[in-house]
């Protein structure tokens, strides 16, 4: 499918991953955090390097793709199994059922991957579906073959600069008393809305006064009841794309249609 993965590539790609894996598993075990997109990202860099110009910026992005796969993979069952463990859940029946999810996910997600991409205009800049990590991956593919060169004039520096400020707000943050410190932004949530859109920060402006509003009325119950929303609100956004997909493929559009065009 990928003549610029040359096969030993795959081979060698198949050969890291359980080690990394393991590594994945013990480091979420222990705090919880699943890394396997670090370990993804230094594969890439490595096999776009090895590959070359001519074929680097795929082959690194095909090796990365079936790395971080196989290590994500440890640390979501190493995050089941603790939960088995909680709940006194036999680790025979927790690895039979990731069994069954396996192969249910090899005809589950290729169908799911194919009415997206037969639905949806996806990777469009301007559409709904984005796909902002897909250019950033694709950028880190091309810098692994060019070096840093590939980047635009000043980036560095920005980056310099930006990294900086992310190091001295968690500084303020920290150091700063409670009620000088929580008005300091985190630069984490600021940096959301350049990957995905401003869209998606009228969302979360939204949701954050609601919920400050719900604090300053019932702060109990909104300690109890806020998760439970949230969870609903994922849920029934989730559950609405694949009528949305269907009706994308239907060409219906939907009801209410806005449309900016500049005057003159």
């Amino acid at each position: 499918m990928f003549p610029e993965v040359k096969w030993y590539y795959v081979i060698v790609a198949y050969v890291l991953a359980p080690v990394l894996g393991f590594c994945n598993a013990y480091g979420a075990g222990l705090t919880d955090m699943n890394m396997a997109y670090n370990y993804g990202k230094v594969s890439l860099f490595i096999l776009a390097a090895l590959a070359g110009k001519d074929s680097g910026v795929v082959a690194g992005l095909v090796g990365c793709g079936l790395i971080k796969s196989v290590v994500s993979i440890s640390a979501d069952l190493m995050h089941d199994f603790k939960t088995g463990h909680l709940t006194l859940t036999s680790p025979r029946s927790m690895l039979l059922s990731q069994a069954i999810g396996t192969a249910m996910g090899c005809v589950i997600a290729p169908l799911t991957f194919l009415l997206f991409y037969s639905a949806f205009d996806v990777g469009n800049p301007d559409g709904s579906f984005k796909a902002p990590y897909a250019l950033i991956y694709r950028n880190m593919a091309i810098l692994g073959v060019q070096g840093f060169s590939a980047l635009p004039r000043h980036c560095l520096q920005l980056c310099y600069g930006f990294f900086g400020f992310a190091v001295v707000s968690n500084l303020m943050r920290d150091i700063f008393p409670s009620k000088y410190g929580r008005w300091v932004p985190l630069p984490m949530a600021m940096a959301v809305p350049f990957l995905v859109g401003a869209s998606f920060a009228v969302d979360m402006c939204i949701g954050s006064l609601i919920v400050f509003t719900w604090e300053k009325v019932d702060r109990g119950k909104a300690a109890l009841m806020v998760p439970a929303v949230a969870s609903g609100l994922i849920c029934g956004d989730g559950l609405w794309t694949l009528p949305s997909s269907l009706l994308a493929l239907a060409k219906i559009n939907p009801p209410i249609c806005m449309s900016f065009m500049s005057t003159r």
